[in-house]
């Protein structure tokens, strides 16, 4: 076991006292499986596919779920500490799953890891993160709008494609109702995750098979990066930014860009799947308002032939080896039976990341998902293994000052490159 994985006795001291009483201890008559969920927002149907787990097999499933700000992993630190872990338990990423070094089972033998391209794989551990939904980062389009302008999204292949579309529905912006072509925010502070994480991860995979690593690879190495690809790259975050609602541009808000969307104002966002559940709830009023209007993605086709959006798990569920493995595995099977992608799907809102599930919700995006999905036109999101903090204190800046047109296609290139060595070399 890798001891750097508890940091100090003392702060799993501590964090082992806030442990909740009411947690029951790890079931040792083989009938009873516990659960960690990081999403709150679902506690309700996974207790009900609890209930009808039990009821077909006999076998008990305990539903934990955390939230609202709780530290999961500094609590399931103080869980083992406590001797108290549960069977299965939510992983963020590669920082998460680096606590659990060979204390994971390895479910590569499970029939459902070729279900699927989304696991998480680890190169010495296996497949170590049974994934339970999926989220999509692709130039996320208001069909309406597209039929309306006479663009058929599927045209959309390659740069010189996407320009002339873009130039096309700026031309009809106001008999279209539009406040611009695209919602595309770059403020550094609070939305440099889209920038520096989101969209950069197209420079990093879009195009590329799931298990292709070339340019995460190159950055790993002390911050490298393919000239080429970048400035083609950068030519394309040039014309987003040409094209954008100049009053969201550099100082927009993240709530602003999806109710402008969800509103009509612009054909095209620069967000992911996850703004559907925005749409549908939050922004419920002013979508209805726009029509409830058809979405669907296109892949950033910086590049002619990139014809691939980033789909990922945004977590997984791994089981811990000294638990009740078997039937922890047995369960994360049930899951992906039809009876409980119903309930997963159409009541929890996911999309299924298994191939031969059938089943889509009724999430905005969840038709455009599964379509790539089953057509094997997904690449991965590399942008998860990028050095720590690199979009927040390096890279969302740069794409800010590209949007604020203090710096050039060129300029953009050169200070991207140069602050991602510089954060590499610390």
């Amino acid at each position: 076991m890798k001891k750097k994985v508890f940091a100090t006795l003392l702060a799993v001291s501590m964090i082992a006292s806030m442990v909740p009483a009411a947690v029951s201890v790890q079931a040792a008559d083989g009938d009873s499986i516990r659960l960690v969920n990081g999403k709150i927002e679902v506690d309700a149907q996974l207790k009900k596919l609890a209930e009808m787990y039990e009821k077909e097999t006999g076998t008990k499933v305990e539903i934990e779920s955390m939230g609202g700000g709780i530290d999961i992993q500094g609590t399931l630190k103080g869980y083992y500490q406590s001797d108290n872990m549960p069977d299965i338990f939510v992983n963020g990423g590669a920082t998460d799953f680096a606590n659990w070094t060979d204390l994971l089972v390895d479910m590569s033998d499970q029939e459902w890891a070729s279900d699927t391209d989304s696991a998480y794989v680890d190169e010495s551990q296996g497949t170590i993160g049974f994934p339970y939904t999926t989220e999509a980062i692709g130039l996320a389009y208001n069909k309406d709008i597209l039929d309306k302008a006479g663009i058929d999204p599927s045209t959309l292949t390659g740069p010189d494609a996407i320009k002339e579309a873009f130039e096309t529905i700026d031309s009809k912006k106001d008999e279209l109702g539009l406040t611009a072509v695209v919602g595309y925010a770059a403020e550094p502070v609070n939305l440099y995750w889209s920038t520096g994480n989101h969209l950069f991860g197209n420079y990093l995979d879009s195009g590329l098979d799931r298990d292709d690593t070339t340019y995460i690879d190159m950055l790993n190495d002390g911050g490298k990066v393919d000239e080429d690809r970048l400035t083609d790259f950068a030519n394309f975050v040039g014309l987003l930014n040409q094209y954008s609602d100049p009053a969201l541009l550099v100082s927009g808000t993240y709530d602003q860009q999806i109710l402008n969307f969800s509103s009509g104002k612009y054909a095209f966002v620069t967000q992911g799947s996850w703004i559907g559940a925005t749409m549908t709830g939050d922004d419920a009023d002013a979508y209805k308002e726009a029509g409830n209007f058809e979405v669907g993605m296109i892949p950033y086709a910086f590049e002619d032939g990139i014809d691939t959006i980033l789909t990922n798990s945004p977590s997984w569920w791994s089981v811990y080896k000294d638990g009740n493995v078997e039937a922890a595995e047995a369960f994360l099977q049930w899951l992906t039976t039809d009876e409980a992608q119903e309930v997963l799907v159409k009541e929890a809102g996911f999309v299924s990341p298994f191939k031969s599930c059938t089943i889509v919700g009724d999430d905005p995006f969840a038709q455009t998902i599964t379509d790539y999905v089953s057509a094997g036109k997904t690449s991965a999101w590399h942008w998860l293994e990028q050095k720590e903090g690199l979009a927040q204190n390096y890279t969302g800046q740069v794409f800010a000052d590209y949007a604020s047109g203090s710096l050039d296609e060129a300029g953009f290139v050169k200070t991207l490159e140069q602050v991602i060595q510089s954060a590499y070399a610390n």
